[in-house]
């Protein structure tokens, strides 16, 4: 795979604008051998979110319920798309539909994706290695769809939805026309 890289800001849903993060941005890179890095960049008043604590990294469900960064990705032209989740806390979680919203499944990872997060009073970043060679469609495809996306949960418990691209009406982050970034894998 040729190393390929994006930078990307991502928007908050017109429903939950997140009154304490100001910008989140990403960049994403395809490296070899088969791992997709992402780095996000919350810019915000870290001290009015709840942000999980570090903890052992491990998969667990239920992230998305408070602050994570997310990845959707799908391979043109296979069916289905994977959902990844990363918190803070460095736990993660893995999962696979077959189409949209349907038969998710736990998905069977070679090794966990590496993770490092760091606070400041002005920022969070998460950085994730998110192994692809267990993952057949992903591993080689021309080119891969993605949707990078964020969870944020203020010190209120409010939750604001980040993506590239929202679909009309409530957050949905399994819209086939969110997942907007292309990224060439050759």
């Amino acid at each position: 795979m040729a190393d390929r890289s994006q930078r990307v800001q991502l928007l908050p849903h017109p429903y939950t604008p997140g009154e304490w993060v100001w910008s989140i941005s990403a960049e994403v890179s395809l490296e070899a051998p088969a791992t997709l890095v992402c780095r996000y960049s919350l810019h915000g008043e870290v001290k009015r979110l709840l942000v999980p604590v570090a903890r052992a990294g491990r998969r667990a469900d239920g992230l998305w319920r408070h602050t994570c960064f997310e990845i959707f990705a799908a391979a043109d032209p296979a069916a289905g798309y994977y959902e990844f989740n990363f918190s803070p806390s460095l736990e993660w979680a893995a999962y696979r539909f077959s189409e949209y919203r349907e038969g998710m499944a736990p998905a069977s990872l070679s090794r966990a994706p590496g993770l490092q997060a760091r606070k400041t009073v002005d920022r969070l970043e998460l950085t994730a290695h998110l192994h692809l060679e267990g993952l057949a469609e992903l591993r080689s495809p021309q080119v891969l769809r993605l949707g990078l996306t964020a969870v944020v949960e203020d010190d209120g418990g409010s939750l604001s939805y980040w993506a590239l691209r929202h679909a009309a009406g409530n957050p949905d982050f399994h819209d086939p026309d969110s997942f907007a970034l292309e990224l060439e894998t050759s």
